[in-house]
């Protein structure tokens, strides 16, 4: 890769690693390439941020490609993952710690296969309040962690397709194929309030991202030393 060709628009997929936020990602990714061409500024950004819990396919727009983020985010996402049926917390993912138990004893596979099966078609979505949505110009989960009250809307949201794996009973396998803008955290834990009782985000993986896929994803280290090698 050279300036030029940096500056001129590229895209790259990426896999995100755990516990990072996508802006760890973005930011290593511009650091390093400013080192590499002893520039001051170059932009850099991503397609449809990730939770620092979740890995997986991130779109990193670099140059005039910036310019095509917004379009890129239009298409349809899908991801891997597993959900915790019968515990719960305030963010719906395992960033905090459980808060509530529920039974799960009256839980039958018949149940699950047509909960599963109800989630598909289009829908209102409300999303967490532990997330990075604006309320009044504050993002809603800083709100959320001063103790305030948070009302988000709903948002309008389509699941294309949507299955499950109760082999490991609590625990539930899933993959999903969603419209930009919806919540896997939300999936879950109305999955559990369906079923009676609650459910928790207990791992989360992006496989596909429009036209990029998790298979041709470049692993962060590796990509930083052929960069630099070049």
């Amino acid at each position: 890769m050279t300036l030029e060709e940096a500056q001129a628009g590229i895209t790259l997929v990426f896999d995100k690693p755990y516990k990072w936020t996508s802006f760890d990602l973005v930011n290593k990714v511009r650091w390093h390439l400013k080192r590499k061409f002893g520039v001051k500024k170059i932009k850099v950004g991503h397609a449809g941020t990730l939770d620092p819990l979740a890995t997986g396919v991130l779109i990193v727009c670099i140059g005039k490609n910036t310019k095509k983020i917004d379009e890129i985010m239009k298409g349809r996402k899908t991801y891997t993952g597993t959900f915790l049926l019968g515990k719960t917390t305030p963010c719906f993912d395992l960033e905090m710690d459980f808060d509530k138990e529920f039974p799960t004893d009256h839980i039958t596979p018949e149940e699950i296969a047509k909960v599963t099966a109800s989630f598909i078609g289009q829908q209102e979505q409300y999303p967490p309040i532990f997330s990075a949505k604006q309320v009044d110009g504050k993002r809603a989960y800083d709100l959320a962690r001063d103790g305030k009250e948070v009302e988000l809307k709903a948002n309008q949201i389509e699941i294309f397709s949507f299955t499950t794996d109760a082999t490991n009973f609590p625990e539930i396998s899933f993959e999903v194929e969603v419209t930009k803008g919806t919540y896997i955290r939300s999936i879950a834990s109305d999955f559990g309030k369906k079923l009676n009782s609650g459910a928790t985000l207990t791992s989360l993986r992006r496989t596909q991202s429009g036209d990029f896929s998790i298979e041709g994803a470049h692993q962060v280290e590796p990509w930083i030393e052929n960069l630099m090698q070049d």
